[in-house]
């Protein structure tokens, strides 16, 4: 990413919040959840603004938080399009990559419409469809600036929703002690929602807790 095209990025990412990663005196409201996108795991050239649920730049960040729940559900928003990957990853995972799972440590949808794992391409869904309920029309599953990606996990299976709708392309070969993933690029923001979700979880699917809280 060029210094013009990062400045501009960050400009829009910012959009008169204060930057979560320089600042430890800004100004915040109480936190309801603890959870949020951790300055501890990040790549060099991305920023996490809005109090920690804010991603530009070009790299990776991780959630603080692993999903150590039987069942851990949570959206990302695709606030500006550009080239983004969601998903999970491990802490061993490279941050200073701008696209999920193009390492054995990360598993993601990317903004091109793959799924991968391991730089291999696990499924694209560009081609799939998804019939509304009135049966008469067609939209193509490509996710689009603005829309809702939901993400849900059970140890057994990495799924992804689309502004509700089931993608069925399950991943089943998650390993390891894994986060949320956030990537971004080339002007992408990415806002990622830990409660007060958009679309309804699925049955017996909650927020990410912590560890503690499970006891």
């Amino acid at each position: 990413m060029t210094s013009v095209s990062m400045f501009s990025c960050f400009r829009s990412c910012l959009d008169g919040l204060n930057v979560y990663r320089i600042s430890s005196h800004a100004p915040h409201a109480a936190k309801e959840n603890p959870i949020h996108l951790d300055t501890a795991f990040l790549g060099y050239e991305v920023v996490i603004v809005k109090s920690g649920h804010r991603l530009c730049g070009a790299g990776a960040a991780l959630g603080n938080a692993p999903l150590v729940q039987s069942k851990s559900y949570f959206e990302v928003k695709i606030q500006q399009g550009g080239s983004w990957s969601i998903g999970l990853a491990t802490r061993q995972t490279d941050l200073s990559l701008t696209q999920g799972g193009n390492d054995e440590y990360s598993w993601a949808l990317c903004s091109d419409n793959v799924i991968r794992h391991n730089k291999q391409e696990i499924y694209r869904i560009g081609t799939a469809t998804n019939i509304v309920a009135n049966g008469t029309n067609a939209t193509p599953l490509a996710p689009q600036e603005g829309d809702i990606i939901s993400v849900s996990y059970d140890h057994i299976q990495l799924k992804f929703y689309l502004n509700g709708s089931e993608l069925e392309f399950p991943v089943t070969n998650v390993k390891g002690t894994v986060y949320p993933a956030l990537y971004v690029d080339d002007g992408a923001i990415l806002d990622i929602i830990l409660d007060n979700f958009n679309i309804a979880p699925p049955g017996g699917f909650d927020k990410i807790m912590l560890e503690q809280s499970l006891l």
